[in-house]
């Protein structure tokens, strides 16, 4: 849950709301998904702060809940569909005037949810986002002859500027394109997000600007395939140009890339990121397979030969690379031979950073067409299996880092601890990694403490500072 007691706001914003005059309305917010949507999520809080709805901590008492939800596979949008159970049972218990949905699940079942939840008051798909305060005041007004509102996918991104922003102010994502033009066979995000559309390289310059002066020193490069960015607006990847430009906004220490799909990793772009001072050696590319047979089932257009290749080029550039990627088992079709491939691929490659996910029936994709099934039991049984094999080297990554010496961002204190800190190094992206547990006396958010890791427990470390935190 959002709330405006929990939430950071920027300076802009800090100085915006308290010129406006008395809010006419409370709401409450939800925000479900990916970093994608919690950038989405991030600017609809400012529309509608902007459109003088004040938001509050908790949805009973409030005038109305927006939820913006995910609908990218099963277990997201079951986690979504209980969100709106829950607060319309709070509508129904008159704690809450009204519910408005609105994200990835809005955009995916479109006025189908509303005809299976008619007490939604509003349902507003992914890009009707910037909507949200007129299709709020709409339902404060009593006016509810228009409950949807969807808008086609735009041939340029959004911009995302002048969020209200709910990451520590340390910290923030940045999203440099949406939509996707990979038509992987399990994947459901283009007929949710479109084809892809890079944003301007100056646009995101911009951008990139406004959250260092908010206080960001890490940005998060996001997007659904990072290494495609630039291809549909200036005829060539453009990466590896966008990021030259990015290191010179001031203010930035750490830039963070998520997403890279292993396509158009050229030279150059690996040159730029082995030689910058800002740019992490960290790296998330999701593979999703390794067998040849299983990736032209997945539609991934590439195959292992060309993977391994990529990977020995980004290990030998950069030595202290931590790899993250993520794989899918149970595809449909996939024979314990291949499985088994899988298995000594990730043994081979030792990742640093891994997670897996049993293949989730998407009933709108290629992929629910084709056969055989792979039972749900084995699915999981696989993941664990894999997940056992990479909790044995991530733990002997970890007992290689103790003795080390590595800069350690921290992000909050440890609840009911004295001068205990929850921090990352560069191995670790917010939520999806591990932590660094960091002790030590005149400590705050947002430094960058030189720490010597002197322990590890099972996927996190423990570390000391050895210099002054700057």
């Amino acid at each position: 849950m959002i709330s405006s007691d929990t939430v950071p706001k920027s300076a802009e914003y800090s100085s915006r709301l308290a010129s406006q005059p008395r809010a006419k309305a409370t709401f409450a917010f939800v925000s479900l998904g990916c970093p994608k949507n919690l950038v989405d999520s991030e600017r609809m809080l400012a529309v509608m702060q902007q459109g003088q709805f004040e938001l509050v901590r908790e949805p009973a008492g409030a005038d109305l809940v927006v939820i913006n939800t995910c609908g990218f596979i099963e277990r997201a949008r079951d986690e979504s569909l209980g969100v709106i159970h829950e607060m319309l049972a709070l509508k129904r218990e008159g704690q809450v005037r009204g519910v408005l949905v609105a994200g990835c699940l809005a955009e995916r079942q479109k006025d189908a949810l509303l005809e299976q939840y008619p007490e939604i008051d509003a349902v507003l798909g992914v890009f009707g986002r910037e909507e949200i305060a007129r299709a709020a005041g709409r339902f404060v007004e009593g006016l509810d002859e228009q409950r949807s509102l969807f808008q086609p996918a735009p041939v340029r991104a959004l911009s995302d500027r002048h969020r209200f922003r709910i990451t520590p102010p340390h910290m923030a994502y940045l999203k440099i394109s949406e939509g996707c033009d990979r038509l992987c066979t399990f994947c459901a995000i283009p007929k949710m997000r479109g084809t892809h559309a890079s944003k301007p390289m100056e646009d995101i310059v911009l951008e990139a600007e406004e959250l260092a002066t908010g206080g960001a020193r890490e940005i998060i490069i996001v997007a659904q395939d990072t290494t495609y960015y630039g291809l549909d607006i200036y005829g060539q990847p453009m990466l590896a140009e966008l990021l030259q430009r990015l290191e010179e906004v001031q203010g930035i220490d750490w830039i963070r890339l998520m997403y890279l799909y292993p396509m158009y990793f050229g030279e150059e772009l690996i040159e730029r990121i082995a030689a910058s001072r800002k740019i992490l050696p960290y790296l998330d590319i999701p593979l999703q397979h390794i067998d040849d047979v299983m990736l032209r089932r997945m539609a991934r257009r590439v195959n292992r030969r060309d993977t391994e290749a990529l990977l020995d080029r980004l290990r030998r550039a950069m030595p202290e690379l931590v790899l993250r990627t993520t794989f899918i088992t149970g595809f449909p079709g996939e024979t314990e031979e291949q499985f088994e491939e899988l298995v000594r691929f990730t043994r081979e490659w030792r990742f640093e950073r891994m997670g897996v996910f049993t293949y989730s029936d998407e009933p709108d994709t290629p992929a629910a067409r084709l056969r055989p099934s792979v039972p749900p039991e084995e699915r999981e049984q696989r993941r664990e299996r894999l997940m056992e094999v990479q909790q044995e080297i991530a733990f002997q990554w970890n007992q290689r880092q103790v003795g080390r010496r590595l800069d350690v961002l921290l992000d909050v204190p440890l609840p009911e601890e004295k001068n205990v800190w929850i921090g990352r190094t560069y191995a670790d992206a917010p939520d999806v990694d591990a932590a660094v547990y960091v002790t030590g006396p005149g400590l705050r958010a947002g430094q960058i403490v030189p720490c010597e890791v002197v322990a590890f427990q099972e996927y996190d470390l423990i570390a000391a500072p050895v210099g002054e935190p700057r």
